[in-house]
Parts: structure tokens; C-alpha cells; sequence
């Protein structure tokens, strides 16, 4: 078990150390105790929280981390993260002795988002409750990195703790002592493709869910000259499996240490309970705070405070899943609880203090921007844009975006607007997956026309009315032709060969529309009123469809 604080540097190097992050200079016992994780964004005004450790995304070159340690002193920031290796490292070694900010470097291969979201698993492993003053047989409660440690050293083996789906919840230290696959599990915190495929048929997942003991498995049947056995015991509570924890062992488990691990398994079950009910209580008071933020009122700015977005310029982004019908309501939940977190850790390594929260059906993100309005929106629109490219096509997910809120007051405003263009979206009216408000407004519009119609039970009259039982009738296509000829402006060429009939059919039918609907073409407040409703027919076949 760790004796270092969970908010030190010094334990975060005893977790992360080897595998994910090395100190290159400073002190990490002399450091300050670390209050947050921050990102840094050369294009925009850095807010980072007190006591940060600070990821240095892109920055490379020894003038350039020279320049951010002496801007982090400033900021009073305990470490800086940057890019393996370190050109020219001796170097930086009096101006990490003159800020008094360390200096550690990611390795190779790492991803920039994976180490925030395990940093802030480490840093808030005892911001829920008070967790931090129990113990679950020595370790302190919801801490799996430290209990992780606990069974390495019983085992005299490197563990990982998996949950159900072999993602990696925590590691121990010693990984370099294992193998190059055990390596690339904790670089991606989850078990690669190809060893799922081989423990699948091979049944060892299967042998894991039924077995109450020991799994012992040989080296992976793979290319890898170094590859190492496993012993693996399942995590149960009761009836419920919740994962597994995975030792990498050179020689076979003396009969005690096998008993041990066994013994460990009940452990890890205690610990996995009481982290899933600090995180989700954690979720349920950040989705608290977001939803008393976009209501409004008296509390709103209080929340704001709690999520550290006072007097800022903010914007509401709504995102939500296109209606896939083949799916289940479980799997659509779960999927929805996937992607709000994912939005969570990507929107943190653009803006630290965004915040995210799934309410209903729908996943909020508030989002502080800065410049003007239009820059604003161009921004989150892009950020927004590359979270989707992130998740691929195959998830229908789609982000509307809402208007900008320079106070508190018109947070509930932005929150609307981001609805309204999210609804666009989700209606298949537009082929983008991001819009902003201002994009979409007139098919916003459009949809809440058609509401207002059907709340007071409008039907089809004037024109529209006359054309559309006319066709019914005689099969001749007038609406058709009406909206062929409006929407190409008028043109005969182009608006005839958009239904696919000779210039002279379409002149004549353009005639009958006339006759028949008693419009006159050429009156604009004419054509207008015949284009909103056939707007309106449009988006009621769209809905009957559905």
C-alpha cells in the first residue's frame, strides 16, 4: 500500500511512474500537493486550478518548456507535463530549480486524454464524501490504484484491475517487469483486440464468469516473443460480475499467494462497490449543478461558482443519438452514459473547466469561450465537430449548439437554443452532426410552426388545400409542381427536369397549378404563404414516417 497522499506528485509518479510518466527534474517529495489537472492552450487564456499539473500538449523544444515552466511559476502550478523524450533535458534543469515547477515526460505512444482521465481518477479519489478517513483491509476505500499495489506486492507480480468489458481500472507498479502486451493494455487502458479474440476462444472469459477460483492462463498464442502467463480471478458481488483482476507471473503461484489472490478478489469487489458509488455520486452532483445552471434563478449563479465558470462568457451544447429503432432501450442508455463521459474527458482537454451532465435523454456540456459571438461559435463548433470524427459514423450522435451567454441569466436562453438546433438535427432536416443555432434557426422555425399548427388542429387551406385534393383525385401532381418551381426560383429548365418531365408538361402543369389552387404567381406574399405551408406538409410527412 502507497504511504504517499493520493494528491501528491509523489504518488502519482509510484502509479503512473515506469510505464506512463518519468520525472525528468525537481523534487517530487519537496512539491507542492497537486489541486487539479489543467491543459495547456497556447490560443487561449490559460485558467488553471490551484496546485495544477499541467499537460503540456504540443509543446516541444527546450525555449518553448523553458518559457511555459517560468509562465506556470506564476500560476503557482506544481508540474509540467510534456512530450518523451526531452531534447537538450540538462538544460532545463536550473529552470526547473527556478520555478520550482517539475518537469515529468509522457511516453511514447501515450495518449494525452488517457493520462487526464487517470489523473483525475487519482486526484479525486477522495473528493466524494469522505472516503479518504476509511479503509477497506488497509487500503483506503475506492482507491484501486493503492489496493492494485497492495496485491502486486502479495503476489510478487504486476496486476491490472479490469471491469466487465477488460477496460483497465487500475494498475500496479512493476509493469516493465511484464510483457510488451501487458505494456500496451495499460498505454490504451484497455485489453488489445486481438488477446479478447484469443481468450475468447479459448474460453477464459468463459471460465472467468462460472469459476469461483484460480484462471490460469498459458502465453498468448501471438507473435510475441516475450509474452508471459496470466492468473486471473473474477470480482463478484453476489450474483453481479463486476470485472476481474489479472496478475502477469514468470513462475507459477506458490499455494499461499494463490490463496491470497483468491482472498484479494473479495477485496477488490469492496473497493469496485465503493468507487462505482462515489462516482456516481459525484455524477449526480455535477449533473445537480449543470441542471440548476441551465434552469436559471436564484441558485444558478452559486452553481456556477461550484463548477468554476463565474463571470464568463459560456455556450450550452446538446447532444443526442438519431433514433435507431433496431436498438434497445438498455443499450441506448448505456450508450448515452459512454458517450456524455467521453465528452467529459475530450471537452476537459480542450477547456478544463467545461462541464458535462446526461439529463434525460439528452447530454449537456457547458462550455466557457471566449472573443466575439461568431468566434465563439466557429470554436465550439470545431471542437464539437472533432469529438464526432472521434466517435465515427457508426454512432448516430449529433450537436447543436446555443447561442452565447455573456451572464448567468441567459444560460436557460443558450440552453434552449442548443434544443432547438439539436431537434433540427435529430429530424433529419439537415445532413450536418454540428449546428449552431444561428445556422438552423429558420428550420428551428419551421418545427415550431408545425407544433403550433397541430396544437390548434390547423388544416391545409388557401391554395395548398385546393392542390392537394385535386391530385388526390386526378393523380396530376400540382403540389409537386408548385414546389418544384419555387424552389428553383422560378426556373422551367431546372425546375422540370427536378421531377423529371419536358419543359412543356411542366409549363402546362405550372398553368393547371394557377387554375386549379386560384394563385396568382406572380404576387410574392403569394408564393411566400404556399412556400411555408408546403415547409410544413413536408416536415408532417417526415414525422408520419417516423
Amino acid at each position: 500500500m502507497s504511504t504517499y497522499p493520493a494528491g501528491s506528485l509523489s504518488r502519482v509518479l509510484e502509479d503512473l511512474g515506469s510505464t506512463l510518466l518519468d520525472l525528468v527534474h525537481g523534487d517530487a517529495l519537496a512539491a507542492r500537493e497537486i489541486g487539479g489537472v489543467g491543459i495547456h492552450d497556447p490560443y487561449d487564456e490559460q485558467h488553471y486550478p490551484a496546485q495544477a499539473i499541467v499537460l503540456g500538449v504540443g509543446v516541444h523544444g527546450t525555449e518553448d518548456i523553458a518559457g511555459l515552466l517560468r509562465s506556470l511559476q506564476g500560476k503557482k502550478a506544481t508540474a509540467l507535463v510534456v512530450r518523451a523524450p526531452v531534447e537538450d533535458a540538462d538544460a532545463l534543469e536550473p529552470v526547473v530549480t527556478e520555478t520550482g515547477v517539475a518537469l515529468l515526460a509522457l511516453t511514447r505512444g501515450a495518449s494525452w486524454a488517457q493520462l487526464a482521465a487517470m489523473l483525475r481518477t487519482l486526484l479525486s479519489e477522495e473528493d466524494v464524501g469522505d472516503a479518504g478517513a476509511h479503509t477497506l483491509g488497509g487500503v483506503p476505500s475506492g482507491d484501486l490504484f493503492a489496493l492494485a499495489n497492495a496485491i502486486a506486492t502479495l503476489l510478487d507480480a504486476p496486476v491490472t484491475i479490469e471491469d466487465r468489458r477488460s477496460r483497465v481500472l487500475a494498475f500496479s507498479g512493476r509493469q516493465d517487469e511484464a510483457d510488451s502486451s501487458r505494456v500496451e493494455t495499460i498505454l490504451a487502458r484497455q485489453v488489445p483486440e486481438r488477446y479478447l479474440r484469443i481468450h475468447e476462444e479459448d474460453g477464459v472469459f468463459r471460465e472467468l464468469y462460472l469459476s469461483d477460483g484460480l484462471v490460469h492462463v498459458p502465453a498468448a498464442k501471438t507473435e510475441d516473443a516475450d509474452a508471459l502467463p496470466r492468473v486471473a480471478v473474477a470480482v463478484r458481488a453476489g450474483d453481479e460480475f463486476l470485472g476481474s483482476v489479472w496478475a502477469a507471473v514468470r513462475r507459477p503461484l506458490t499455494p499461499e499467494r494463490e490463496e491470497a489472490f483468491l482472498e484479494s478478489a473479495k477485496l477488490v469487489a469492496l473497493h469496485m462497490l465503493r468507487f462505482r458509488a462515489g462516482a456516481d455520486a459525484e455524477n449526480r452532483l455535477r449533473a445537480g449543478l449543470v441542471t440548476t445552471v441551465l434552469e436559471g434563478g436564484a441558485g444558478a449563479v452559486e452553481a456556477l461558482g461550484r463548477l468554476d465558470l463565474v463571470d464568463e462568457p459560456t455556450l450550452v451544447m446538446a447532444m443526442g443519438l438519431v433514433p435507431d429503432h433496431d436498438e434497445d432501450r438498455a443499450h441506448i442508455a448505456a450508450e448515452r452514459q459512454r458517450l456524455a463521459g467521453a465528452l467529459a474527458v475530450h471537452l476537459t482537454a480542450v477547456q478544463p473547466r467545461s462541464a458535462v451532465a446526461l439529463l434525460g435523454d439528452t447530454i449537456y456540456a457547458l462550455l466557457p469561450v471566449s472573443g466575439d459571438t461568431a468566434h465563439a461559435r466557429e470554436r465550439a463548433a470545431h471542437v464539437a465537430s472533432n469529438f464526432l470524427q472521434r466517435t465515427g459514423e457508426r454512432i448516430g450522435a449529433v450537436i447543436g449548439i446555443g447561442s452565447v451567454a455573456q451572464e448567468p441569466a441567459a444560460l436557460p436562453r443558450s440552453r434552449t437554443n442548443a434544443d432547438r438546433a439539436l431537434r433540427v438535427l435529430l429530424s433529419g432536416r439537415s445532413s450536418q452532426r454540428v449546428a449552431p443555432i444561428s445556422e438552423v434557426y429558420v428550420d428551428a422555425l419551421m418545427l415550431e410552426m408545425r407544433d403550433l399548427a397541430i396544437a390548434n388542429r390547423d388544416e391545409l387551406s388557401g391554395p395548398l388545400a385546393l392542390l392537394s385534393a385535386y391530385d388526390a383525385q386526378h393523380n396530376a401532381h400540382l403540389v409537386e409542381t408548385l414546389r418544384a418551381w419555387l424552389d428553383a426560383f422560378g426556373d422551367v429548365i431546372a425546375a422540370s427536369a427536378s421531377v423529371y418531365v419536358h419543359p412543356n408538361t411542366f409549363r402546362y402543369r405550372l398553368r393547371r397549378v394557377a387554375e386549379v389552387g386560384r394563385i396568382d404567381l406572380q404576387d410574392p406574399s403569394a408564393r411566400f404563404a404556399a412556400m411555408v405551408q408546403l415547409r410544413l406538409i413536408t416536415i408532417a410527412d417526415r414525422s408520419s414516417a417516423e
